[in-house]
């Protein structure tokens, strides 16, 4: 689909790349020609991944453990990175997200929604575009991974809704702010990509597993990683130097059949206590 030397000598951060869409985008990176780091709370999985991709691709690919709900450590993580050699690219793509009544949500849950997704995004968006901009340097490009709720909201998501579509305001408003200075912003909107974990959580057999999810969707399947990682691909490349500011949607045209976010989950409405105690997560 692409010439292999695509992104030949960007390089590109990818938060939250050591699993799920993260990794299958940092994977399709590398195969591009980019230097690739991915970041993350667990180290023991960024390395993992590291080893895996570097063999899978023969890429350069680095690591840095990070906690990007905190500022300092955004900051020390990117001077860490700089140190070799700046981003070209900042792919945040570091999420988290609860399956929940929205009225008994904690504040510490929903604090830990919004600090991953928003102030995440807020810090490493800030953190790249401040030494972009100090140092006069253009060309440089930050793609945000959103969500259908961003666009649309949607129950019993509802931190993660209001984080993503923070995320996307950002996106606009940078559009126009950090245009004249060179660096160009644009997300992807995706709509169900199975991933480990978080597939599980929020399709449960509860609510109907795969089928209910597949019947929502006029193509009658899921998206498979390299579908998104193309986009991905694309939307950082030099091709796309005129695509700045918006988000697009990739979900086989489940949006338009649903109606929206909420449409999904619109017969969770009725669920007694029983069904929702069956899909909460058990303490250990």
């Amino acid at each position: 689909m692409f010439l292999p030397d695509l992104l030949k000598g960007k390089r590109i951060l990818v938060t939250g790349g050591g699993t799920g869409l993260g990794r299958s985008m940092a994977h399709r990176y590398l195969e591009l020609g980019a230097n690739v780091v991915i970041c993350g709370r667990r180290e023991d999985v960024l390395k993992q991944t590291a080893e895996e991709l570097g063999r899978e691709t023969g890429g350069e690919i680095e690591t840095v453990g990070c906690d990007v709900r905190v500022a300092d450590a955004v900051e020390a993580m990117m001077d860490k990175i700089w140190e070799k050699r700046p981003l070209d690219i900042l792919v945040n793509n570091a999420a988290g997200q609860i399956l929940a009544q929205t009225h008994k949500m904690s504040s510490r849950a929903i604090d830990a929604v919004l600090g991953i997704v928003l102030h995440g995004s807020a810090y490493c968006t800030v953190a790249a575009g401040r030494r972009w901009i100090d140092a006069g340097e253009r060309n440089k490009v930050v793609m945000s991974i959103l969500t259908v709720s961003s666009l649309t909201g949607a129950p019993f998501t509802v931190p993660s809704a209001m984080a993503k579509a923070g995320v996307l305001a950002m996106t606009k408003s940078l559009a126009v702010e950090w245009g004249p200075k060179g660096i160009r912003t644009c997300a992807i909107v995706p709509g169900p990509f199975p991933t480990e974990g978080a597939w599980s959580r929020l399709m449960p057999k509860e609510r109907g597993g795969n089928e209910e999810m597949i019947k929502a969707i006029p193509m009658r399947r899921v998206g498979e990683h390299i579908e998104l990682a193309n986009l991905a691909a694309f939307l950082v490349s030099d091709g796309a130097a005129y695509i700045n500011g918006d988000a697009i949607v990739i979900d086989g045209g489940k949006m338009l059949q649903s109606g929206g976010g909420g449409a999904n989950t619109s017969a969770m409405l009725d669920w007694t206590d029983a069904q929702w105690d069956a899909i909460r997560p058990k303490k250990k």
